[in-house]
């Protein structure tokens, strides 16, 4: 427990702990990230554009920057905030309060809180950051294994987690409408599972030598973040990066690597990185959309033909995952090891890179 940052971070105001000092080349450095106005901002509630036009922007905000944000959304303002509140409650807890609910072991539980990442005995430099994770599926039976401090975190995190599942389904259901396939297409299995990361990045003393999490692309099919009120996600656009700014009530939306799958890279799972903040802690709640283990993830047939070729194998989703795990900092290699060498007229002969 003593390892948790949020335990001992007012400790290191003057200076960041060497363990937390990234090699030169990994650092984000003193440049000013300039904010991404352009990333999408799109109104599902919005009475001005059709369903078609909204569809059609998310796929086109899929393809063009992966990320995207969404208000007007369903999901209750006050709910949103309730969910913030106690997220970050739990994080300011007394360190005996969040002992009972470590667990930096991954492979043993899914619930839990840790720091930095599941590698962090192994890790040669920690991440300046605390995680909160557990499954939201199904829900009725993963509850009793929820944090029961602060005490109203299972009401309200219950509610928060049906209100985001069924905003997920509305926003895959446009992309499918968008991209041509018949409604509930990324429905059922390819989106059965549901999990939370509450991320949580104190105040850090040197924000220019370290992260809160490193560059990585989402093996999901869909991720939904709500930000908070303080900057840190930052996407790369171009070869540059650019900061997501929070809008107060909206939800930023990425496209995973396994909807890049499906739709044949018509979509495509973007880079980005969490920075920290020298003055003020930040949460941010994540909730990561998955296929079930047993689905098989391939490229859409409806959207595949002589003109359009399939770019990758047909695979089990707990293979990539286990892939992409494996391939920790370098997880695009995850991706990459499941895209066709060549794209045979036919589609019958399969070769991996």
């Amino acid at each position: 427990m003593a390892k948790l940052v949020s335990n001992w971070y007012k400790q290191a105001q003057s200076s960041l702990p060497e363990k937390y000092v990234l090699p030169p080349g990994r650092r984000p450095g003193q440049a000013v990230v300039p904010s991404c106005e352009s990333i999408p901002l799109i109104d599902l509630g919005g009475a001005l554009a059709s369903r078609a036009d909204k569809a059609m922007a998310i796929v086109k905000a899929g393809y063009e920057f992966g990320f995207f944000q969404v208000i007007n959304h369903g999901v209750p303002t006050e709910l949103m905030d309730d969910a913030m509140k106690v997220c970050s409650d739990f994080f300011n807890m007394s360190v005996d309060d969040k002992a009972k609910f470590y667990n930096e072991d991954g492979r043993t539980s899914e619930y839990g809180v840790y720091t930095s990442s599941l590698r962090y005995p192994n890790e040669d430099v920690h991440l300046w950051r605390d995680t909160l994770r557990h499954p939201c599926h199904p829900l009725e039976d993963c509850m009793q294994f929820w944090p029961d401090k602060p005490q109203n975190y299972r009401d309200v995190i219950g509610r928060y987690a049906t209100e985001v599942k069924k905003l997920s389904s509305r926003i895959l259901d446009l992309i499918c409408e968008g991209l041509g396939l018949d409604t509930g297409y990324l429905g059922g299995a390819l989106s059965e599972n549901h999990a939370l990361y509450i991320h949580n990045y104190p105040p850090c003393p040197d924000p220019t030598s370290t992260l809160g999490l490193t560059n990585h692309f989402d093996p999901t099919l869909i991720t939904l973040v709500q930000q908070g009120d303080v900057c840190g996600l930052q996407v790369m656009k171009d070869n540059s990066w650019l900061g997501v700014d929070p809008i107060p009530s909206a939800f930023v939306v990425n496209i995973g690597s396994q909807l890049q799958v499906i739709s044949n890279d018509r979509l495509r799972s973007i880079e980005h990185r969490a920075v920290t903040n020298s003055k003020r802690a930040r949460t941010s709640i994540v909730s990561f959309i998955n296929p079930s283990e047993e689905s098989i993830i391939e490229p859409a047939k409806v959207l595949v033909d002589e003109n359009n070729p399939p770019l990758y194998n047909s695979f089990f989703f707990k293979d990539f995952f286990k892939t992409y795990l494996a391939k920790a900092a370098e997880s695009q290699k995850a991706l990459d090891n499941f895209k066709l060498t060549r794209q045979p007229a036919e589609y019958s002969s399969v070769e991996y890179v």
